[in-house]
């Protein structure tokens, strides 16, 4: 199937899939904490379970990407029906439950001696070190960003951003819960790693894209203005100035605060309704999202690596990493979910730093 055939079908089966769940009795959960503990809130699980993608395939051309877990009555009766109505097309992958890599593995996201990455105080910051609000475990710094420049003019002249600099992470890294407030301290290395204020203190949050219980997601990101701390732009493969959209099928790198560099392959685009347990949130539905693999023995991330920037080989980036499976992928050891890259700049209005602010250099 070309894409737009694919992209029909998609859509044809998630009406199916919901039908199927409703003919079981399946009653959708809400997802909001209501009157769960924040534990069982994580681990809500809500009809159909399936989340709906475009799977790149080898002659060209693209499959459907089926991925659920199990945890409602009847779930692999609904994901055989699926897969019939698709035929040989049908990429299916059980994933276990889905949750936010800050949140995977135990407490903090993984012990800063067990850590490969980057866990150490740090100044310049660069990519892929620990990062956290005041309030939080530990988490990646993703990326450098600027303000947009409105209407797309140049960088100089009355169009041109705040002149600020921001660190790029995710929400569940730089803002942690709903109680968190534009001006709360944000830490290098994060709480989970020794960062203490106001020693640590390395800016404050600014900005949070809002996660609703009760509409899709489509990313989980926040920025946090920097104070007049020093910078190195640099990732393994060099500056990372550019985005795209994912193809499928891609080699893709990261480099994360807690497995550190990586290598992976996305094997599924588009992917639609990914549940997501949060802890402070209860179970959330993303749309949009990108599926990766790990090319080696170990996971592609791990606790702790929420936020980092997901990047092709050529250093052309792709995706904000947010959210791991238990299980799925080669090794079995879990899959690696990521925002769409130019979602997340686009909603937050922001986009990647080219050329350092003087007072950062």
């Amino acid at each position: 199937m070309d894409r737009d055939q694919a992209r029909k079908m998609k859509e044809q089966l998630a009406a199916f899939a919901r039908e199927l769940a409703e003919k079981h009795g399946v009653v959708a959960v809400p997802r909001s904490l209501g009157a769960q503990t924040e534990s069982e809130a994580a681990d809500v699980v809500r009809a159909p379970t399936l989340a709906l993608g475009l799977v790149p395939q080898a002659g060209g051309g693209f499959g459907i990407a089926v991925r659920y877990r199990l945890g409602i009555p009847r779930a692999r009766s609904i994901v055989r029906k699926v897969s019939a109505e698709i035929g040989p097309e049908a990429d299916v992958r059980r994933t276990g439950r889905i949750r936010p890599v800050s949140e995977l593995g135990p407490r903090p996201p993984a012990p800063t001696s067990q850590a490969d990455g980057d866990t150490d105080r740090r100044r310049p910051l660069r990519p892929g070190i620990s990062i956290g609000h005041v309030g939080v475990t530990a988490g990646t710094l993703g990326a450098f960003v600027t303000r947009a420049v409105a209407g797309g003019g140049d960088s100089s002249g009355d169009d041109a951003g705040d002149g600020q600099l921001y660190a790029l992470s995710n929400y569940h890294v730089l803002a942690g819960s709903p109680e968190a407030r534009p001006g709360d301290v944000v830490l290098q290395p994060g709480p989970a790693d020794g960062g203490l204020a106001p020693g640590d203190r390395i800016g404050e949050l600014t900005q949070v894209v809002d996660l609703d219980a009760l509409e899709p997601a489509y990313t989980d990101a926040a920025i946090a203005r920097l104070d007049r701390v020093p910078v190195d732009f640099d990732y393994p493969v060099g500056r990372v100035v550019k985005t795209a959209r994912a193809l499928g099928g891609e080699i893709v790198g990261k480099v994360g605060r807690t497995t550190s560099v990586t290598r992976g392959r996305v094997t599924a685009i588009e992917l639609d309704d990914v549940i997501v347990g949060y802890e402070d949130l209860g179970a959330l539905s993303f749309d949009d999202q990108i599926e990766i693999e790990s090319l080696d023995d170990q996971p592609f991330s791990r606790g702790g690596d929420s936020g980092a920037l997901v990047y092709r080989e050529d250093g052309v980036a792709l995706g904000l990493l947010f959210a791991g499976s238990e299980s799925g992928g080669p090794s079995g050891k879990g899959l690696t979910y990521a925002n769409p890259i130019d979602q997340v700049l686009e909603i937050l209005g922001v986009e990647l730093a080219r050329e350092p602010p003087g007072p950062f250099a």
